[in-house]
């Protein structure tokens, strides 16, 4: 038997995260226990109150400790735009730019049928309640430009447009401050069909 098993088992659960190897959580777990135990403490608080805590909003599904997130509680956001996103990590992007002052809608996921993940688990029936509740006036669609996100963004998109509901798609394009010769040709190709 092993005489680190507490170790094997912390880089054994480091490595649940995304983009983490073998390498990566056995270099994290001994930084943590040789050089910051306090750290170690800390992190390991955090987690465990996060996973007791924190819970889904009802309305958008976002993470929230309430039964209702302050996004959507605040009376200033306009209730007409409903901006549509994969996880809470792309909705904390999309506050930082401070340019979308509506209100979300979090699948927690995109379609992924080899995975497993249909209409069901992403929520569609609560988004399309959601859409047609009467106070939306249009659906931003913000999935990430991967194939399981265009194929998120044209399953919900029809929906909507068999309901009646106005909807728009996030623009791509090339980004601020790149040069076109380092730009990627999809990239370019997409900026120039939806160029205004």
């Amino acid at each position: 038997m092993s005489d680190t098993h507490s170790l094997d088992a912390l880089i054994q659960a480091l490595r649940r995260l995304p983009g983490v190897g073998l390498k990566s959580a056995s270099r994290m777990a001994v930084h943590l226990l040789q050089h910051d135990r306090a750290g170690a403490q800390q992190l390991a608080l955090a987690l465990q109150a996060a996973a007791q805590n924190v819970q889904h909003c009802q309305r958008c599904r976002t993470f929230t400790e309430a039964e209702v997130c302050t996004t959507c509680l605040n009376p200033a956001r306009d209730a007409s735009k409903l901006c549509v996103v994969e996880t809470p990590s792309d909705q904390m992007a999309l506050e930082r730019t401070g340019a979308f002052k509506g209100l979300y809608y979090v699948l927690m996921g995109k379609l992924s049928p080899l995975d497993g993940i249909g209409p069901r688990e992403i929520g569609l029936s609560e988004l399309m309640t959601r859409a047609t509740d009467g106070q939306v006036r249009e659906v931003i669609l913000a999935t990430n430009f991967t194939a399981e996100g265009e194929a998120t963004a044209h399953v919900i998109g029809e929906a909507l447009k068999a309901r009646g509901v106005a909807f728009t798609r996030l623009a791509r394009g090339v980004p601020i401050g790149s040069e076109l010769e380092y730009v990627d040709l999809g990239t370019i190709a997409h900026a120039l069909v939806d160029r205004h």
